[in-house]
C-alpha cells in the first residue's frame, strides 16, 4: 500500500482515533498489510500508536484521551463513570489520574499513550444509565446520578474501591430521588442494602433527610 493511498483512507474515516481493523476494512488491504503500513508512518511522524491496534494521526492539538474509549474494549461498550464522571459534572473537583470505566468486560487497567484507564466490571443488568457526553458522540458517560451509585455500587462490592470520597459539589439539577431509583436496580439485595445506607450517609452531612 502506498503512502498516498494509506493517507487517503485515514482521511476518509473521518476520525482522530481509529482502528487498524477499521482501516483494512476500508482499504481492502489486510491487517498485516495495513499494520506495515501504519509502521512505516509512524517513522515519518505522520501517525502513532495509542494501544494495541489503535492510532492516531500526529496533531498539533492535544488529542484528548477520552476520544480513545469507543476503541478500547472490541466486544464490549464501556462509559465513563465514577469518579472520572463526577469530576466531568462538576461534583468532585479533584481531576483523577485515571480515567475510570464502567463495562461488563472484566476489571482491568489499560495504560494508553494517551493516558490510563481503570476498567471496572459491573453486572449487565446494571450496565445502564449513560448517555453521549454532550451529545458530541465521542464517547459514553454515565448520568450524574448514575455516576455516584456506580461508585457507591463498587465500593460495596471492593471494599477498597471509592471507600472514601472527596468533598462533593451537588448542582441543583442532581436528583437524590433519581440515585434511589438507581438503587433499587442494583440486582444483588445485600449490595443494594448498603449502597442505600451510604447514600443515607451523604445526605446526613448535606442535612438533608434520608428516605
Amino acid at each position: 500500500m502506498s503512502r498516498l493511498s494509506i493517507l487517503r483512507f485515514i482521511k476518509q474515516l473521518h476520525q482522530p482515533v481509529f482502528t487498524t481493523s477499521a482501516l483494512s476494512s476500508l482499504s481492502g488491504k489486510s491487517l498485516s498489510t495495513t499494520t506495515q503500513a501504519l509502521n512505516f508512518l509512524q517513522r515519518e511522524g505522520v501517525v502513532f500508536k495509542v494501544y494495541r491496534g489503535i492510532w492516531a494521526e500526529v496533531s498539533k492539538e492535544r488529542l484528548s484521551a477520552y476520544s480513545v474509549i469507543p476503541f478500547l474494549l472490541p466486544g464490549h461498550r464501556a462509559y465513563v463513570s465514577f469518579i472520572s464522571a463526577l469530576h466531568l459534572y462538576g461534583i468532585v473537583e479533584q481531576i483523577p489520574q485515571v480515567i475510570t470505566l464502567a463495562s461488563t468486560a472484566h476489571t482491568k487497567i489499560i495504560q494508553t499513550k494517551i493516558g490510563t484507564f481503570s476498567v471496572h466490571r459491573i453486572a449487565p443488568s446494571f450496565f445502564d444509565g449513560f448517555i453521549w457526553y454532550k451529545e458530541t458522540g465521542s464517547f459514553l458517560i454515565a448520568k450524574p446520578e448514575k455516576a455516584l451509585v456506580d461508585s457507591l455500587y463498587l465500593s460495596a462490592r471492593k471494599k477498597k474501591q471509592f471507600s472514601y470520597f472527596p468533598e462533593l459539589y451537588f448542582p441543583k439539577s442532581f436528583s437524590f430521588k433519581k440515585a434511589k431509583e438507581w438503587v433499587r436496580k442494583i440486582p444483588n439485595s445485600k449490595i443494594s442494602s448498603c449502597v442505600q445506607k451510604r447514600l443515607d450517609t451523604i445526605l446526613q452531612k448535606r442535612g438533608q433527610a434520608t428516605f
